[in-house]
């Protein structure tokens, strides 16, 4: 592609108006080599900071472009932003290039906690469990030396649509265990400390299911072909036989709620949560996750706006304005 031009005003994708030159560093989300009625050939970009995503189209030189726009990769891009009639918001992408430098935050954002507080609030809450067959399990899956528990520390919860940044999955787990927990205060009848570490392994299957690179937002063949559910509760129940006289009966309760927090069929669970203690941690992830959404919606939404876009994963728009302040009369 040509070459690239001096660096313009760098914006977040949510603040691109109608005819704006765009020369800053994105994220690849997504690339698809598609074809004109007429036969020739383009690439369709799904471009992306922690503000939202937009379709960047690639006219020419489109092979050089397909080597350099990897999903997963940042890029430079040099383009013009315009609102289609039509096709809504794009990029018309004149040029890409390897950056020199990236911004992770202004591409991806990250946890409102700092990560350090994130692993000491786990420490603490791994600390209070009391199950002398529990705790060898989550030391093993979770201690800070096992190779899972890194991974767990650095990864990604999704894809995109909530909490989908480095550390991510630790702050998405680590808020339905400590809801799982107070909740378990209230409601009689639930098994605490099953509960707790149902909740913290939920997710793990995604250590599997997705990349593994810097961005982690693409899914792997076993993700494809496997799951994550399927691969969490293969791993949970592989530590499971490692150690020696663990009750089966708690085997299948934990393993239960891997296979059944997505809460119904048709959103990936081959069970319904059919326990107290699986019940509770469905209902805390499926709220950490719409929450999460909320989060996400509101970096994508203009300050001065107090309403979100449509979203999908929620059905809904939403409102973002801070209802703490006096509206006046």
């Amino acid at each position: 592609m040509g070459l690239l031009g001096d660096r313009t005003k760098i914006r977040d994708i949510r603040d691109l108006e109608d005819g704006n030159a765009v020369d800053q560093v994105l994220l690849v989300r997504d690339s698809e080599l598609r074809q004109t009625r007429t036969g020739a050939k383009f690439m369709r970009l799904a471009l992306a900071d922690r503000t939202g995503v937009i379709a960047g189209l690639v006219w020419d030189d489109v092979e050089n472009a397909s080597a350099t726009a990897r999903p997963g990769d940042p890029v430079r891009v040099v383009g013009k932003f315009s609102q289609h009639p039509l096709y809504g918001p794009q990029l018309t992408v004149e040029a890409l290039g390897i950056p020199l430098e990236v911004d992770w935050d202004r591409l991806l954002g990250g946890p409102a906690t700092p990560v350090g507080e994130l692993e000491h609030e786990l420490a603490v809450l791994v600390g209070s469990l009391s199950d002398p067959h529990l705790v060898p399990l989550m030391d093993a899956l979770l201690g800070e030396r096992s190779k899972t528990g890194r991974a767990f520390r650095q990864a990604f919860a999704a894809q995109y649509n909530h909490h989908a940044y480095r550390a991510g999955l630790l702050e998405h787990s680590l808020a339905v265990a400590q809801a799982t927990a107070a909740a378990a205060q209230i409601f009689p009848g639930i098994d605490r400390d099953l509960a707790v570490c149902g909740a913290l392994l939920h997710d793990i299957g995604k250590l599997d299911a997705y990349s593994g690179d810097d961005t982690a937002v693409t899914l792997n063949d076993a993700g494809k072909l496997i799951g994550e559910i399927p691969s969490g509760y293969y791993n949970v129940r592989r530590c499971i036989e490692d150690i020696p006289g663990f009750p089966p009966s708690l085997a299948q309760s934990l393993l239960h709620i891997i296979l059944s927090h997505h809460g119904c069929l048709e959103h990936g669970s081959p069970v319904l949560p059919a326990t107290r203690e699986a019940l509770l941690v469905h209902t805390m992830d499926k709220l950490s996750g719409d929450l999460g959404s909320f989060d996400r919606l509101g970096r994508e939404t203009a300050e001065d706006d107090c309403w979100s876009r449509y979203d999908r994963t929620l059905g809904r728009c939403v409102f973002l304005a801070d209802i703490s302040e006096d509206p006046g009369p």
